[in-house]
């Protein structure tokens, strides 16, 4: 009988200190592929310690940290977006996604029409040829979800990439996440402060609490998605109740 296929994420007795200080408690954690995870948590409590070490970027203290079965390395197998949309601001916007392409070894030939198309998917079908500073910060961070899906990898990490938006711009840009990762297919870590974000964004929430981070609540959430609009979304009575179950867990883990 063939073996079960691994993990996307599974962190095992995971814990992490700099120095003295210790980051993360002991975790373990296992996440199914195709899952939208979300890490919610006060400052300090090592939701971006954690996503760095799915990364690969940092290594645990003890533990085990595997994606798909095998050590996380920095650039492989998974696509990474920042606070901060960290472009090139000397390319063009398609360029900065071309340029993950060629990294990848997609042919030129088929890279054009793969920039355009994932310039399309991110709602931004005319600027390519624009450079990074003619369009805006939101529009900017779209750039940042497309070349971060650009090569297809299983699986997409977020560390609090609206953080720096105003309001508007970071509800469209929900909005937008949460269409293109279920077109994509891929497995995503999203770290937040906020508790909106994580019950319209997630399939599953985990609240950490404060420093050492330790897991103080696992939640699936099963709100309906198909045929309905944000709006309708965040009215529905479930949401309101799974928004204030979370919020009661952030603020008695940050208590």
């Amino acid at each position: 009988m063939p073996s079960a296929e691994p993990a996307a994420v599974a962190l095992t007795d995971v814990q992490h200190s700099y120095g003295n200080v210790v980051a993360v408690g002991t975790i373990t954690l296992t996440l199914p592929a195709g899952e939208f995870l979300v890490l919610v948590g006060a400052s300090g409590c090592g939701k971006s310690t954690l996503l760095r070490l799915i990364a690969g970027f940092e290594e645990p203290t003890a533990g085990a940290v595997r994606a798909g079965g095998v050590p996380p390395r920095p650039g492989r197998g998974a696509g990474m977006v920042f606070q901060q949309p960290r472009l090139l601001p000397w390319r063009t916007v398609g360029g900065n996604i071309e340029l993950a392409l060629r990294y990848a070894g997609v042919p030129a030939q088929a890279r054009r029409a793969r920039v355009a198309e994932l310039l399309a998917r991110v709602g931004l079908y005319d600027v390519a040829d624009r450079r990074v500073w003619q369009i805006s910060g939101g529009q900017q961070q779209r750039v940042a979800i497309a070349r971060a899906i650009a090569v297809d990898n299983p699986l997409l990490l977020l560390d609090e990439p609206f953080a720096a938006l105003d309001a508007l711009t970071r509800e469209r840009l929900q909005e937008d996440l949460r269409r293109v990762s279920h077109e994509a297919g891929r497995t995503c870590v999203f770290v937040t402060h906020s508790v909106d974000e994580a019950v319209f964004l997630g399939s599953r929430i985990v609240v950490l609490s404060s420093r050492p981070g330790r897991i103080v609540l696992d939640l699936p959430v099963n709100l309906p998605r198909a045929g309905i609009t944000p709006d309708e979304l965040r009215g529905l009575p479930e949401y309101a109740a799974l928004r204030a179950q979370v919020g009661h867990a952030v603020r008695a883990a940050a208590a």
